[in-house]
């Protein structure tokens, strides 16, 4: 499925995980991941901006449900191609080429090529690959997890942070008052609800709602009418049912 960003430009990204979705409906997006091969440095720049020009946007799209955004990246990639990434707040995994070689090695398969590689000598290694049973491309895949683990472990620590959160409590800060901190949703509408205006000196000019949640994101609106303000907190109802509604 295919998401569309601010600007009306559609991406057809590698993995979504979303919330409240199906087949014929996008729901609220947890993580954003794109995921590359390259062999040689001098397309690993271009690749990253490629990812970087999909996700980047989605993430300005979507910013009101704060998205993990995150590249799964194997081969070979320049470090200011990974730096640029992770500047931009990417969850970065990468599979060094030497690292795959040494892992296809394992089940007894040369795995290297280069430009210049016979296409005769490439195809001999392809049809190598697709002859090994189930038993030995799995330890083709356990061997690239356990020699990049410490990379792995800390995506996945991240990526868990994203699944799992849930709103911790939830700020109202009225311009001419003090701050109310809220341990739901509910709360919180109900407070903007019954808040007088009237009885103030100065009218409210703007409201400001913080939404901050168990892995520390924080999610901020400033709102002029008392409507606007309702309506950007009731896009999170769905996520206080989810954690009401935990499976047994």
């Amino acid at each position: 499925m295919s998401w569309t960003d601010n600007n009306g430009n559609t991406h057809d990204l590698d993995y979504v995980i979303e919330r409240g979705g199906s087949g014929a409906k996008i729901g609220k997006p947890v993580a954003f991941i794109e995921t590359a091969w390259r062999r040689y440095t001098k397309h690993s720049r271009n690749k990253a901006q490629e990812i970087q020009g999909a996700l980047v946007p989605l993430l300005e799209t979507y910013k009101n449900d704060a998205p993990l955004i995150g590249a799964i990246l194997a081969g070979v990639f320049t470090d200011g191609a990974l730096t640029q990434l992770r500047s931009l707040g990417f969850a970065v995994v990468y599979f060094p080429y030497e690292s795959v070689i040494e892992a296809f090695n394992r089940a007894h398969l040369d795995a290297n090529f280069d430009e210049g590689t016979a296409d005769a000598e490439f195809s001999r290694k392809i049809r190598a690959w697709e002859g090994l049973g189930r038993a030995q491309r799995m330890r083709v895949a356990k061997a690239l997890l356990e020699i990049n683990g410490d990379q792995i472990q800390g995506f996945m620590d991240k990526l868990k942070r994203a699944v799992t959160r849930r709103i911790q409590s939830v700020r109202i800060i009225p311009l001419h008052g003090s701050a109310v901190q809220c341990s739901s949703i509910e709360e919180a509408i109900a407070f903007v609800e019954k808040y007088s205006e009237q009885s103030l000196p100065q009218p409210v000019v703007k409201y400001e709602v913080q939404v901050l949640y168990t892995n520390g994101d924080r999610i901020e609106g400033q709102f002029g009418d008392k409507r606007d303000a309702i309506q950007f907190l009731g896009a999170y109802r769905e996520e206080r049912i989810a954690e009401v509604r935990k499976p047994r």
